[in-house]
Order: structure tokens, then sequence, then C-alpha cells
């Protein structure tokens, strides 16, 4: 009679008891993850929450708790409720804990009105008058908020405008007068004496002061009729708020909305999260520039980490002499994969930054200096310390794969006449190039969520400018960045709302692993791909 249980049979359950474990709790903290961040942008309805001390507020519920040292549950008076209660330029804050036994009555108005601002968070009140063009309209009017949505939609038109012309015309402008003032520099420091050079830039300078001044007569314009109209509001307790139109993003009445236009608007909502810029100290608006810096990084990283890791590895499986030295450098490059990745942000500091970013300046950049261009923190230098930050897991999964490749298709290829270098490019990496892959995939996990390095080396809380621009070179490497991670740790614990930051921390989080899967799958189908061809090929 065969036996049931077999020896090794309790190894094998265990491992698979604790494989199941191991992704159920991952699972769990994606789940966690996904619902904080994606269910923080859905519309909820706004209450009005009458306590029983005579104040009101217009609040929406984030969270129910126990109230700490009650001794056992006796009733609801145990409990209180968070809200959301905005106006943080009338109370001071954003959210309020209301004990659930203070609270006298609750009601949800339809005419309930939440407003985004470009500061001050979020505001909660009842439309009661717009000023339109100096004409009023009453927010008693049926379509008073339709008008309110209406002037804000132009309100924003004319701020993409004015955003416009600053990053575009005026950007244009600072850069060529900074240009022009370079080349003044460097005639002085080379001490040439040439006039017309000098009258000639001097007068592009003049020339871009004037241009300065038309982008200048604009803005100003375009400032006056942005802040032209204005909306009366009153919150809950009756004090009135004027604002104008232009420092409000958008309206909208949670109440009021049906299923289908909560829908839309948290579909509108989540793509002004990634395409646009942050605000209010990054607690508001998108993260389009970190997620541009990140996948930036990424790619440059790539690019300089596949062909030092591959030929690294190819010397050392291929053509080394296998001896002492060459075990050496094994145990030094397995070693590596360990060392801390703040070590690697201090070298990439000394070596990238004051090293060859210094050189790099005093024969290229004299004219800047003492203002360093590449010898101070940027995304080239960030990139090429994650690099070596990555490359021992590169040339190991490298030098695996190589090693697996089978010896009678290397003989095959050298006794039918190909050398030593045909054999290698033609034959053996391509066999091996699924081991190449995955070790970008281990590499392209690692870098994408490491934010020590990056801290020293050139990423930074905001940068409005992106490294990439219409002036050549075009692809500016030695600009400072944004990054996801260091955006989670800078809203996590650097805000000075972080009350208010938390559902950007859920969200950036879900965006940073949604990115890095993307990535790794992409990286996979390649991957599997390639394994089918050169299986099939070698059959």
């Amino acid at each position: 009679m065969p036996k049931l249980w077999k020896p090794g049979d309790a190894y094998i359950w265990i491992s698979g008891l604790a494989l199941m474990l191991t992704l159920a709790m991952i699972g769990g903290l994606l789940f966690l993850i996904a619902t904080k961040g994606l269910g923080s942008m859905w519309p909820v309805d706004i209450g009005r929450y009458k306590l029983t001390d005579g104040s009101v507020y217009l609040g929406q519920f984030q969270g129910r708790e126990l109230v700490r040292g009650a001794e056992g549950i006796r009733s609801e008076s145990d409990f209180r409720v968070k809200l959301k209660i905005g106006n943080r330029d009338l109370y001071g804050l954003d959210f309020k804990w209301v004990d659930e036994a203070d609270i006298a009555s609750l009601d949800y108005p339809n005419n309930a009105v939440i407003l985004e601002r470009r500061e001050w968070g979020n505001y909660h009140g009842y439309l009661k008058e717009i000023r339109k063009n100096g004409e009023i309209v009453s927010g008693a009017d049926p379509e008073a908020f339709s008008v309110l949505k209406s002037v804000i939609h132009d309100a924003n038109k004319i701020h993409d405008e004015i955003l416009k012309i600053e990053k575009g015309e005026i950007g244009d402008i600072n850069y060529g007068i900074e240009k022009q003032r370079l080349k003044l520099r460097g005639l002085s420091m080379r001490g040439e004496n040439n006039s017309a050079k000098e009258a000639e830039f001097r007068l592009k300078i003049e020339e871009y002061e004037a241009l300065y001044k038309v982008s200048e007569a604009k803005l100003e314009k375009l400032y006056t009729e942005l802040n032209r109209n204005e909306v009366v509001m009153s919150s809950a307790a009756g004090e009135e708020k004027v604002m104008p139109l232009g420092k409000i993003v958008m309206a909208f009445r949670p109440n009021y909305m049906g299923f289908v236009e909560k829908a839309g608007f948290y579909v509108e909502r989540f793509w002004g999260f990634i395409s646009d810029d942050p605000r209010e100290a990054n607690t508001e608006g998108g993260i389009f520039p970190a997620i541009f810096g990140t996948i930036l990084m990424v790619f440059i990283m790539s690019i300089v980490v596949m062909p030092f890791g591959v030929i690294a590895a190819l010397y050392l499986r291929e053509y080394a002499k296998q001896g002492l030295m060459v075990r050496i450098v094994r145990i030094c490059v397995n070693n590596l994969a360990g060392v801390p990745s703040i070590v690697f942000g201090v070298f990439g500091v000394g070596f990238f930054l004051y090293g060859v970013g210094g050189i790099i300046d005093s024969v290229f950049f004299k004219e800047a200096l003492p203002s360093p261009t590449f010898g101070t923190g940027g995304i080239l230098w960030a990139s090429l310390t994650l690099a070596l930050l990555t490359l021992p897991v590169v040339i190991v999964a490298t030098e695996e794969g190589l090693a697996s490749v089978p010896r009678n298709i290397r003989e095959g290829s050298l006794a039918l006449g190909a050398t030593k270098f045909e054999t290698t490019w033609k034959v053996v990496i391509p066999s091996a190039l699924p081991a190449i892959l995955t070790g970008l995939i281990l590499a392209i996990a690692r870098a994408t969520g490491e934010v020590a390095p990056l801290m020293i080396t050139g990423v930074v809380k905001l940068a409005p400018d992106l490294p990439i621009d219409g002036h050549f070179p075009f692809l500016h490497l030695e600009r400072k960045f944004m990054h996801l991670g260091f955006h989670i740790y800078d809203l996590g614990f650097q805000s000075p709302n972080s009350e208010a930051a938390k559902p950007m921390v859920f969200m950036t989080a879900f965006l940073l692993i949604l990115i890095v899967v993307i990535l790794n799958i992409t990286a996979i189908i390649i991957r599997n791909r390639l394994r089918k061809k050169y299986a099939t090929s070698a059959v």
C-alpha cells in the first residue's frame, strides 16, 4: 500500500504555506494602498453637522474610531468621527474630530458647494453670489452654479495662458539673456578686447529685455482679467468669504451629483493628478514632474548599466583567465550588492559631483563659475549613481546566463570557422539574453524605489522645469528632478500639513508600484519571447 505521507512532504507543505502567506501579505498591502489612494479621489458627500454647543460644520466623513480611554463599548458615545471641514483660512485646520455624542443633527444639503482652491485647500460652504464683469448673479438663482462652473473654466484658461507665458516666452527670454551674459563674461575672462562682439551681445540683451517688457505687459493684463471676477461664499456658520475666481481650480456639489456624474468627476481628478504640477507644498495638485523624472532616471540608468554590466560579465566568464584574481573580483562584486545605498550616494557626490562635474565645469563652463553647472546634483549623476548601485545585480545575472549556454554550441560555432568574438556576439550573447534581461528587471525594480542616494545627488522637493525643453541640447542632464520615491518621503515626513497629505502619499505609492510593474512586465514579455525564440532555434 503506497504511503500517503512521504519523507520530505512536510517541507513541501511548509514552503507552499509560506509562499501563500507571503503572497497574501503582498496582496493585502497592495489592496490597502490602492483603496486608500484611489478611494481618496471619489467625491464623498458633504454633511451639515450641528453640534450640541451650537457650532455648525460642513464636513466630509473620513473615518470613525473608538475614543481612547473608554472602558468598554457602552454606547455610540464612545466613538468619534473624523471630518474634513476644509476652510483652513477660517478654522486653521482641515480636519476635525467630533464625538458622536456631541452631534445634535446631521443632514446633507444639495446646495453645499466644495471649492478646490490653489491655496488654503478646499472651501466648504454655500454659494451666495457671483460677481461677473461687474454684474451680480445671486446664489439663489437655479443657474448660478452653472454660471460659477463656466466662469471658473474661463479663469482656468487664463491661468493656463499665464503659465504658458511664464514658462514659455519668459523662460526663453531669460535663457537668452543668461546666454548672452555668459558670452560677455567669457570675453572678459579671456581678456579679449573685442568691442564689436561686446556691442553685439549687449544689443541682443537689450532686445531680450524689450521682449520681456512686452511679455510682462501681457501678464499684467491677464492677471487683471483673472482676478476681475469674484465669488462670495458663506460658511456653515454664516461667515462670508470673497474669493477671486482665479484662485479656484474647480467647484462641485457632491450631494447633488449622481453616480455617473461622480464617476466622470473621478476620472477628471485622476487625470489631473497624473498630468498637473504639484501645489500647496506638494499636498495638492498633480505629480507629473515626479512621474517624468522617475521614468527618465530609470531609462538613463538602464542605458548605462546594461552595456557595462554585460561587458564586465563577458570578460569575467569568457575572456579572463580563471584564477585567484578573478575569484577575488567575483567576491567583491557579490559584496557590492549588499552595500547600503547611501554609501553609493556618498560616493556619487564625491566622484561624480565634485570630481567629474567639477572638471567639466572648469573646462566647458568657466563663464558660469562659481555657480556650478555639472558640479552639483542633477539627473545624470543620480542615474549614474544608481547604475553603480545596480551593476552587481546585472553582472551576476549575466554571468549565470553565460554559464548556462551549452559548451557544444560554442564549440560548434568555432568548428564552423567563427572567431571567438563572432561566437560571443552572435551565439553566446543571444542565448544568454533572457538572463541578461532578468538582471535588468531586478536592477529596474531596485533602482525605481531607491531614495537615499538620490537625496544627495540631484532629487529635489519641487522642480518646475523638466529636464527636457526646446533649448539645445534639448535634454538637460545637469538639471535637478523630482522622483516618486522622494515625493512619498516628502509628503509623509516633511509636509507642513501631514493629515491632508495622506491621500497623496497613498496615490503616489500606488503609481510608483504601477510604474515598476509596467516596466517589469514589459521586460518580462521581451525576455520570454527571446527565450522561446532561441530555445526553438537550438532544437
